[in-house]
């Protein structure tokens, strides 16, 4: 398999702050990838360092094998770059702002003009292309920003905080844009605020908190490894302690005293049952809570 991505031991800093601490990383062809953290984890510069927006001071970065500075060329080439703050000229149309970009990476006039008209169609933004930057919605702004990305068509598409700030029916269309997208071998690099879209789009996840890759593992696996299914028993008497026939089933006595609560993975829920029936106590509610992508990460960054 072609790996789109290798970040080897990278290493950047802004003066005397580290801002990535040795971070290695590989993102096979294809693969819809998540990387998050919080606020100055150091998810911005790895971009920029793929990019070459910024200049790290150790480690290496390839894309599809070409190295991102010595072939600076043709590694940006390959990467279509969508950032998360608005970088347009406002003078320029939606139109011209396609047309152009395709320019700058060689495209010729004639083919330009036409991917330039295929991707304002795709986006829903054909009828507004004679309009200028400053007179779109925030939402065509942002639909914008992927079509320049893509006005290249690059083999990566690495897309910074893509629906920050959008309303919750356009975030959904974005997602199934950039599944489609995927779908057609696509390789995307998304960093994200939005577990719940890391965990619904990615395949694989990376967080890094300081600038330290602190997990990396298929979405499914982490939440399997570090998720929780808890299950809570209501019953119809208070408790001061555990009754000492139920103790082996590992469960925790709530404060009102008359609720227990066990992972399910840890023991069998029908044992458990029969063995609160056999003490002659009934049972008056059941509930379960699963673990999801946000309680993990929440999890990860707090310990550390």
């Amino acid at each position: 398999m072609t790996n789109a991505l290798e970040i080897k031991d990278l290493v950047k800093f802004y003066g005397k702050r580290q801002a990535l601490n040795s971070i290695s990383l590989t993102v096979p062809e294809g693969e819809f990838f998540g990387f998050l953290g919080p606020n100055g984890a150091g998810k911005t510069t790895t971009i920029h360092s793929i990019t070459g927006l910024a200049k790290y001071q150790g480690g290496s970065i390839r894309v599809f094998g070409y190295d991102a500075v010595s072939d600076y060329r043709q590694t940006r080439a390959l990467i279509g770059f969508v950032p998360q703050e608005f970088n347009f000229d406002p003078y320029l149309t939606a139109e011209q702002i396609l047309y152009y970009e395709a320019g700058y990476f060689g495209v010729s006039k004639k083919e330009a003009r036409r991917r330039a008209a295929q991707l304002l169609k795709q986006f829903d933004l054909y009828t507004h292309k004679e309009l200028d930057y400053r007179k779109l919605s925030g939402g065509m702004k942002r639909r914008l920003l992927i079509a320049r990305g893509l006005v290249h068509e690059p083999r990566v598409l690495i897309l910074d905080e893509p629906t920050a700030g959008v309303d919750v029916d356009l975030r959904k269309k974005l997602w199934v844009l950039l599944r489609e997208l995927n779908q057609q071998g696509m390789t995307i690099f998304l960093t994200t605020h939005y577990i719940e879209e890391a965990e619904r789009l990615c395949k694989r996840i990376g967080v890094i908190h300081q600038g330290n890759i602190i997990a990396l593992e298929t979405t499914e696996k982490l939440i399997e490894q570090l998720g929780k299914h808890v299950i809570t028993i209501s019953l119809d008497r208070r408790f001061p302690e555990i009754p000492r026939e139920l103790r082996q089933f590992g469960i925790e006595l709530a404060e009102d005293g008359n609720t227990i609560r066990l992972t399910k993975n840890e023991v069998h829920l029908n044992e458990l049952l029969k063995a609160i029936y056999a003490q002659g106590l009934n049972v008056t509610g059941i509930d379960t809570e699963k673990t999801n992508l946000e309680d993990i990460f929440l999890g990860l960054t707090k310990e550390k």
